[in-house]
């Protein structure tokens, strides 16, 4: 992991996943004290899917953030099946000893940049339960808005929260 307390100086390095992150991610992934283990193999699952993908028609894409030579988050979205336009953001992990630098941030962006021209709506879906209380107010300070809630879906008291924000700018 990062040094505690580590600054992030300048805007992070965004580029390409690839297989060589895994043992990076799923570090990561566990650090956050989140995700259970059969959650952490999915993350896994969707990052390998990314990360060895090519090519513009593919189910997932994903970036990753460096800060100080070490990959310090990820991303990976993909086009939602039998849509037009909708993207689901499927994973966005940052090392917990950088949050609030932002590094979530940049990776958002730079997946809403590279869907400029071909979205017109991303879908966030997430855990209701207080310990993600940060993960959504972090997608509601960047323009995502909550459309929906599904009591206990996860578990009971483990509410689904559904986020979307419509690229309005974006060419339809």
């Amino acid at each position: 992991m990062i040094a505690a307390g580590a600054t992030v100086a300048a805007a992070p390095l965004i580029r390409e996943l690839t297989p060589a992150d895994r043992t990076r991610i799923d570090a990561m992934v566990r650090a956050t004290g989140l995700f259970q283990d059969d959650e952490a193999a999915v993350a896994l699952e969707v990052f390998d899917g990314a990360a060895a993908s090519t090519g513009p028609r593919r189910d997932y894409f994903g970036a990753g953030a460096v800060v100080d030579g070490q990959l310090a988050g990820w991303i990976v979205w993909g086009p939602t099946p039998c849509t037009t336009g909708t993207y689901d953001l499927y994973w966005l992990v940052i090392d917990p000893e950088l949050h609030s630098r932002g590094i979530g941030t940049a990776l958002v962006h730079e997946m809403e940049r590279r869907l400029a021209g071909t979205a017109r709506l991303i879908v966030v879906e997430t855990a209701g339960r207080p310990a993600y209380a940060g993960t959504r107010a972090f997608y509601e300070a960047r323009g995502y808005r909550r459309t929906a809630t599904i009591p206990d879906f996860y578990a009971p008291d483990d509410d689904l929260v559904v986020y979307v924000k419509a690229l309005t700018t974006l060419a339809r």
